[in-house]
């Protein structure tokens, strides 16, 4: 479940839906990724019934994340939130966009020392795309060869974390997921939500798979995945103990 920007989905409502959920599927683990939010806002979804939260820390660089996001947020309590969601019991899920603006190989280096120290279950990285309803509109977009690389230096300084070849390497890359497979990754994500509202939450430019239907996209990966000598599994892939 993804979300964050609706205040009409107060706690209480998430708290609903999480257990709603659950009760109807007791065995399936249930992600979150609405934002940072207090201790307390966490607990109570956990409690509910929620497994897995995933919160991107972006840059483990103070300045840096203070170009890439509103005065009223900080790196400081981007990484404490983290903290907070390990401590509660979450599988955590973090990351950053490879060539985002104003970053440097020294950022790079901050986020993998941030990434080793957090040991977090998850890590969602890609590059860098630009939307045109944002400041960041006439930005260079991020590079395939260094998202690759980024991916392999997480595979072996955590071998047993959950790693991503991202949409976002498949958009700018015809065989960009299969790329990231190669290099370490471990998941990759079909696009299951209706065709009609994915228009409405697009995080960059000429995201591919847009139009295809739930069913089309899922058999896309498998043939991909399969061309490289890859089978899909559709168990709850739930991380390892670190």
């Amino acid at each position: 479940m993804q979300g964050g920007e609706d205040l009409y989905f107060t706690d209480e409502k998430i708290c609903d839906i999480v257990s709603s959920i659950k009760k109807l599927y007791p065995d399936c683990a249930i992600t979150l990724s609405i934002g940072e939010k207090s201790y307390d806002s966490y607990k109570s979804y956990f409690d509910a019934g929620a497994d897995r939260y995933l919160l991107r820390h972006e840059t483990a660089n103070p300045a840096h994340y203070a170009k890439l996001h509103p005065e009223n947020l900080s790196a400081e309590n981007r990484k404490q939130c983290l903290y907070n969601l390990k401590e509660i019991g979450y599988a955590v899920g973090t990351g950053f966009m490879v060539g985002s603006p104003f970053q440097t190989a020294e950022n790079l280096a901050e986020d993998m020392l941030f990434i080793k120290q957090l040991q977090p279950h998850m890590v969602g990285i890609g590059p860098f795309i630009s939307h045109k309803d944002t400041p960041f509109a006439k930005e260079k977009s991020g590079n395939l060869e260094l998202t690759l690389f980024m991916l392999g230096l997480i595979r072996l300084s955590l071998p047993n974390v959950l790693l991503p070849a991202t949409t976002a390497l498949g958009t700018i890359h015809p065989n960009g997921r299969e790329k990231g497979i190669l290099a370490g990754a471990n998941v990759v994500m079909p696009n299951l939500s209706p065709v009609d509202v994915r228009k409405k939450y697009m995080l960059y430019d000429n995201k591919i798979c847009t139009g295809d239907e739930s069913a089309q996209c899922r058999n896309c990966l498998e043939r991909r995945m399969q061309s490289i000598g890859y089978k899909i599994v559709t168990d709850r892939g739930d991380p390892k103990e670190l």
